[in-house]
């Protein structure tokens, strides 16, 4: 049998395929691991989650404690810089606070508290093709909101090869995220 070399492509590469109009606006792509992959389109359940969570996140508030906005930015289907090669786009990224709000690059690992995919027909690909990207890349905490079961999927202590933890909380549970555990989510506020 005849082995194929692929061609792997790194993120200044796929910033001009975008730029030279290779790739145009009206693409949904994302780099992963060298690979220009198309992402799946937005049925209303995946948006209304997407938009539900991230307003949750933005809004969070729990005196005496300082909000999640005053910590970190809540950033919503927008690039992050794993690797050379991958700049995924998360559905919703909580990450440091720049001054500039990234105008010069995307966040990086060191820059990530948390990642969030939405599934609603992407449950597959987000558990086998993005955790262990996220893992590799040293992301210590990555949800995914399950629509279609309402429950919450949560991956931590990443390895090289995937996440250590896996762990499945319905609706009505409480969650942290790993970086400020005084932060209690409810999950079901992250559903519409």
């Amino acid at each position: 049998m005849t082995q194929t070399k692929v061609r792997l492509w790194n993120v200044d590469e796929y910033h001009r395929m975008l730029e030279t109009g290779i790739i145009t606006e009206d693409e949904r792509v994302e780099l992963i691991n060298g690979q220009v992959i198309p992402m799946s389109a937005k049925n209303p359940p995946h948006a209304a989650t997407t938009l539900c969570a991230s307003d949750y996140f933005k809004r969070w508030r729990s005196p005496p404690q300082a909000s999640l906005a005053e910590v970190a930015l809540v950033r919503v289907q927008d690039p992050i810089q794993l690797s050379q090669y991958s700049e995924p786009e998360p559905d919703i990224a909580v990450v440091r606070i720049d001054a500039r709000k990234y105008i010069n690059h995307h966040p990086a690992p060191n820059e990530i508290f948390l990642l969030i995919e939405v599934a609603d027909t992407t449950l597959d690909t987000d558990c086998k093709q993005k955790a262990p990207l996220y893992a590799n890349a040293g992301i210590a905490d990555y949800w995914i909101l399950d629509v279609n079961q309402r429950q919450v999927f949560v991956f931590c202590e990443p390895l090289l090869e995937g996440y250590n933890q896996q762990l499945i909380l319905q609706e009505d549970a409480t969650l942290s995220l790993i970086a400020f555990p005084e932060i209690k989510i409810h999950i079901s506020q992250l559903f519409p």
